[in-house]
């Protein structure tokens, strides 16, 4: 029986295990939102929910403890100078797991995380790349009728020439 038993060790020894949270925490807090197992994506929530909290604080010693856990010195003034000033007055529950079903390869359980308030970083994002796609198929349906009257002239000239 698991009672009273916390974490999940992921079948990694404890360095690997740190790693492995460490570097799903820095994406998630740099990306705003990543896809991973349900598993790690549980255990990335606990961990990045703690940081977020001691970040709250914004002094020194919380700044200086983040930076011992999260490595990127980007991702840290990102966290103390943006995501803390979009989610910090929540009191708690700063991100979300979004079940996706199972993997093609493994059939593992997939599920995106992602930091609560940051819908509209996101839907910004596909909003652009919808746009950036759109344009490439207009320039593409363009091009294809461009070509098509091209073709449609050639042919009217080759029917012309047999007339004659």
């Amino acid at each position: 029986m698991r009672h009273r038993v916390k974490g999940r060790k992921f079948n990694r020894t404890s360095s690997h295990r740190a790693a492995l949270l460490r570097s799903l925490a820095t994406s998630l807090l740099k990306h705003k939102r990543i896809k991973t197992t349900v598993e790690k994506a549980k255990e990335t929530k606990s961990f990045v929910e703690a940081i977020i909290t001691k970040a709250r604080k914004n002094d020194l010693a919380a700044r200086r403890h983040v930076m011992s856990i999260i490595y990127d010195q980007d991702v840290v003034k990102e966290l103390f100078s943006e995501i803390i000033g979009k989610i910090g007055q929540r009191p708690g529950g700063y991100t979300r797991v979004i079940k996706l079903g199972t993997r093609r390869g493994d059939a593992a359980e997939m599920a995106i995380i992602e930091l609560v308030d940051y819908n509209d970083v996101i839907n910004a994002k596909a909003e652009e790349h919808k746009e950036k796609k759109e344009a490439k198929a207009r320039a593409k349906k363009e091009k294809d009728e461009a070509e098509n009257v091209e073709d449609a002239k050639v042919v009217e000239e080759k029917s012309a020439k047999e007339t004659k």
